[in-house]
């Protein structure tokens, strides 16, 4: 999986370089996200923004991620998404477990 991290204040932020998150991919950035967690990183930001395609393995493992944050005491939330991404969580209704932001920007000054 192509990803970048980058840290800004408390935040780290995973910048997602896939097209698509799916049942190829998934369980890495689940993965990745757990041993963040594991090594400090208490606060995450997942930019969704070149995320063109999402099925329910990426919707798992983005909902593994937030599970095990709030067990680490931290927060897991989403930044970017494109339209057909952001239906997907409005149709599952994820949209109203996730903090979904329409950039990292927005994201990182909670608006």
């Amino acid at each position: 999986m192509k990803l970048e991290i980058d840290k800004q204040n408390d935040w780290t932020i995973l910048h997602l370089l896939e097209p698509r998150l799916d049942a190829h991919n998934s369980g890495e950035l689940k993965d990745r996200i757990l041993k963040l967690l594991e090594s400090g990183d208490k606060q995450l930001v997942i930019d969704l923004s070149e995320v063109r395609f999402i099925d329910s393995s990426g919707l798992g493992a983005l909902l593994s991620g937030y599970k095990n944050a709030n067990l680490h005491h931290g927060s897991l939330v989403l930044a970017g998404p494109q339209s057909r991404v952001k239906s997907m969580f409005e149709l599952t209704r994820l949209n109203q477990v996730f903090d979904i932001y329409a950039s990292v920007a927005e994201a990182l000054a909670g608006e």
